[in-house]
């Protein structure tokens, strides 16, 4: 089964380095980078609000956990979002591409 996985980076040149990791190490096929959003979280029982980068990464259930190791590297963040959902239904050319990393 074919994955998206998303991580949310502080800046640009995190996302940036798990993107090119996880490509890299072929634990993804594709790493899209969503310019900066704003979350709005409790942390610490405090109310934050910072601009994140979106990560949307497509892979293989198998890489999963080689994915979140490599992911958990070089992320600062001490409760990064990992978040994985299966792909059920895309064009079925592309979902081969994703294959290609077996």
């Amino acid at each position: 089964m074919n994955l998206i996985v998303y991580t949310t980076c502080p800046d640009e040149e995190t996302a940036r380095s798990i993107s090119h990791k996880v490509v890299k190490e072929r634990v993804a096929a594709c790493v899209h980078r969503q310019p900066a959003g704003t979350s709005v979280f409790e942390w610490e029982e405090r109310i934050e609000e910072e601009e994140e980068i979106l990560l949307v990464i497509k892979t293989k259930e198998k890489l999963y956990e080689p994915l979140e190791s490599a992911i958990l590297q070089l992320h600062p963040y001490d409760v990064p979002e990992i978040i994985a959902v299966p792909i059920e239904n895309g064009l079925a050319s592309y979902l081969r591409w994703i294959d290609h990393l077996d």
